[in-house]
C-alpha cells in the first residue's frame, strides 16, 4: 500500500495560521510515502510569503511533489510577472517544475500549468505532453498506479465554470489515456471533489480518477473549511479521505471517504456496503477506520 497526502492552495500571505500547526502534526501522523502540493503557495508570490511557504514544506514529510499555482507568479508588478515570472518560486520552493517521483506501486508526475500570461487560467503545453509519454508510459499498468498533478484542473464540480479547466485539457487526456494514467490531482478551485473523467472526455476504455483538493490554510474558503485529502493506494483499489478542519476540536478529522475500484474501463466507485471488504494494506485489515 502507498500512502499520498494532497494538499493545495496554500496562499501564505493569506494563511489562517491557527491551522498550520494542527495540519503539520496530522500530515506527519498520517507518515505519507509522498506529499503532493498542488500550487498556490502564496497569495501573491512575494519573497516573504515564499519564506514562509518554504518553512512550512521544510517540516512536513518527504518526499514532495510540488507544482506552482497562478499566485506564485506576480501580478501586480507587470515587469516581474513578465520577465521574472516564476523565479522567486524556483529560489524558494523547487526549481524543478516538472517534479516526478516512482515506486514499485506508484509513479507521480508534476506539471507546470501557471502562465505569466494569464491571470488566473493555465494550460499544458505538448512539451509537458511530451513528458507525460515519456515518463508514465513505461509503467506497467496492471501494477503501478500512475498520477499526474496539476494546480489547474482536468474536470469541475458540478455546474463549476468551464474556464477554470486547464487549457488543452482534451488533446492532453489522448496521451493521458494512452499511457494508462489512473489519478490526477489538482487544486485551484478550493472545492474538495472527486470524479470520473469519462463524464467530461469520452475516450474508449479509460476513465481517469479526477481528484481536486480545497485550501489547506487560506483563509479564502469560498464556503468550505479547510481541508486535504489523503490516497491510500493499493492496486487496483483507491481510497480517497477528506479530512476536514473542525475549529471545536481544534484538528482535522475526516469529512468523507470513498472507493474506487482499477477496471478495464477505468476507476469504477465501489458501493458503501462492498467498502469494509476491501483491504489498503499488506496485513489484511479492513479500510482504515475514520473519526466519528
Amino acid at each position: 500500500m502507498r500512502i499520498l497526502v494532497h494538499l493545495s492552495d496554500l496562499h501564505f500571505g493569506r494563511v489562517d495560521y491557527s491551522v498550520v500547526e494542527p495540519l503539520i502534526e496530522k500530515v506527519s501522523e498520517l507518515k505519507p510515502d509522498v506529499l503532493v502540493v498542488s500550487g498556490d503557495l502564496t497569495q501573491r508570490a512575494r519573497s516573504q510569503q515564499f519564506k514562509e511557504a518554504r518553512e512550512f514544506l521544510d517540516r512536513l514529510p518527504k518526499p514532495q511533489i510540488i507544482v506552482p499555482g497562478n499566485h506564485d507568479v506576480p501580478m501586480h508588478n507587470a515587469y516581474a510577472r513578465f520577465f521574472k515570472g516564476l523565479n522567486k518560486y524556483r529560489r524558494f520552493i523547487t526549481d524543478d517544475l516538472e517534479p516526478f517521483y516512482s515506486d514499485a506501486e506508484i509513479a507521480v508526475l508534476g506539471l507546470n500549468t501557471a502562465r505569466r500570461f494569464t491571470i488566473k487560467y493555465g494550460r499544458v503545453n505538448a512539451e509537458q505532453i511530451a513528458a507525460i509519454r515519456e515518463r508514465l508510459c513505461a509503467f506497467d499498468d496492471d501494477k503501478v498506479t500512475k498520477m499526474i498533478v496539476t494546480h489547474h484542473p482536468f474536470d469541475l464540480p458540478e455546474g463549476g465554470d468551464e474556464s477554470e479547466l486547464v487549457g488543452r485539457a482534451r488533446l492532453a487526456m489522448e496521451t493521458i489515456a494512452m499511457c494508462g494514467a489512473d489519478v490526477l490531482l489538482a487544486g485551484h478551485l478550493h472545492v474538495g471533489h472527486t470524479g470520473e473523467s469519462s463524464a467530461r472526455y469520452k475516450i474508449a476504455g479509460h476513465s481517469a480518477l479526477v481528484v481536486s483538493a480545497g485550501t489547506a490554510t487560506s483563509t479564502r474558503g469560498r464556503g468550505e473549511p479547510n481541508s486535504f485529502n489523503v490516497l491510500r493506494i493499493k492496486h487496483p483499489f483507491i481510497n480517497v479521505e477528506r479530512l476536514s478542519w473542525a475549529a471545536e476540536s481544534n484538528r482535522f478529522t475526516p469529512s468523507s471517504t470513498e472507493h474506487f475500484k482499477h477496471t478495464p474501463d477505468g476507476w469504477t466507485r465501489v458501493p458503501d456496503e462492498m467498502a469494509a471488504e476491501i483491504t489498503y494494506s499488506d496485513e489484511k485489515t479492513s479500510v482504515p477506520p475514520t473519526d466519528s
